[in-house]
């Protein structure tokens, strides 16, 4: 174990075999005053039958799809509108502007938009391109990492200590 230097990035750090242990140390890091906003938790499955397992669950996804639906259904709009109005075909009197053949474009977009959204949201909030700065290969093999990224130099050994509690923790420093 190395010790906590004042370098930027400093993190200490709890490995655990299952959820149970994570979860004594997520509370005792709570309990030794830590909001959930400042406790990382990194684990190679959901670990949804654990209460640390709902920590980050509120989510704008939902909200960016509908809105790149709805992006790319006025799009489709304005796409039919334009190219039907831009060469006007005597229809015998039919409105020029026609909904049910419209319909297949006007779908197409709106999916288009919802899906480009989605996926855009789903790259950004998983922080993917950006290097993280807590992460440890046993995650991979399937232990729960439980930590603090920049701790305050008076709580280190407060939060070791927090760390250390559950049975079969490996606690490390970066």
């Amino acid at each position: 174990m190395k010790p906590l230097d004042s370098a930027r990035g400093k993190a200490i750090y709890g490995l655990y075999a299952d959820g149970n242990s994570a979860q004594q140390a997520v509370n005792r890091l709570r309990a030794a005053g830590l909001a959930d906003q400042q406790i990382t938790i990194l684990s190679a499955q959901p670990m949804e039958d654990f209460e640390f397992g709902h920590i980050d669950r509120r989510s704008w996804m939902w909200w960016l799809a509908c809105g790149g639906g709805l992006l790319g259904m006025a799009a489709a709009f304005g796409l039919t509108w334009l190219t039907e109005m831009s060469w006007p075909i005597n229809v015998g009197g039919l409105p020029i502007y026609a909904w049910w053949p419209n319909l297949i474009i006007i779908f197409e977009l709106t999916m288009l938009g919802a899906i480009l959204a989605t996926v855009a949201s789903l790259v950004v909030t998983a922080g993917l391109g950006r290097s993280r700065g807590l992460y440890d290969p046993e995650v991979t093999e399937g232990a729960i990492l439980v930590g603090v990224e920049d701790p305050a130099a008076d709580k280190v050994d407060d939060f070791r200590q927090a760390l250390e509690s559950p049975r079969g923790a490996r606690v490390k420093t970066v």
